[in-house]
């Protein structure tokens, strides 16, 4: 087992208390503001990362995912295993089977927006499982794999964590992350 050593913590207001620690993490919010927060690595690698705990959406929106950034290309990349109320933007590239259950692929442009290297224009790879869970194994390799053979390569691997994002909404999650 590796030990965590990053903790995201990306607020852009209203109300989120988020409490990292080694390997796991809490946060509770009420925001119409953007947030990602979590804890993993950077950097971020192929191996599989193992969530469990509890996830909890009263109002609004929100996603659990593996979610991670690469440089050369800069891209950022979800994983998710758990979304409520969430829509989609972009195009659905196909579909890779994981961990038992399906993943829809999607890839999505974002242009002149936040990112690990100040604003910019960017392309996002995300998988999102199709029978939604709070705890589980993630292979991350069979993601990156896939994502690669629909022509959406990763570059160098940079923060690499559990997360859960909204930008609208409340409620909590506790999550222990480990590889």
């Amino acid at each position: 087992r590796r030990s965590t050593n990053y903790e995201q913590d990306y607020t852009t207001g209203g109300t989120v208390s988020f409490s990292p620690a080694n390997g796991e993490f809490y946060v509770s919010w009420d925001t119409t503001d953007d947030f990602v927060v979590g804890v993993g690595w950077n950097p971020g690698d192929t191996e599989p990362i193992t969530h469990a705990g509890s996830f909890s959406v009263d109002s609004g929106f929100a996603s659990l995912s593996v979610y991670g950034w690469s440089t050369n290309p800069l891209v950022e990349y979800y994983i998710i295993d758990e979304e409520v109320n969430m829509d989609q933007g972009g195009t659905k590239k196909g579909t890779v089977y994981s961990d038992g259950a399906t993943y829809s692929i999607w890839e999505n442009e974002r242009v002149n927006e936040p990112s690990i290297e100040g604003t910019a224009t960017f392309n996002q790879c995300i998988s999102i499982r199709d029978s939604s869970r709070v705890s589980g194994t993630i292979t991350v390799e069979n993601h990156f794999n896939a994502w690669r053979e629909l022509g959406m390569d990763l570059g160098t691997l940079n923060l690499q964590v559990v997360a859960v994002e909204s930008w609208s909404g409340s409620r909590s999650c506790y999550q222990t992350v480990t590889k």
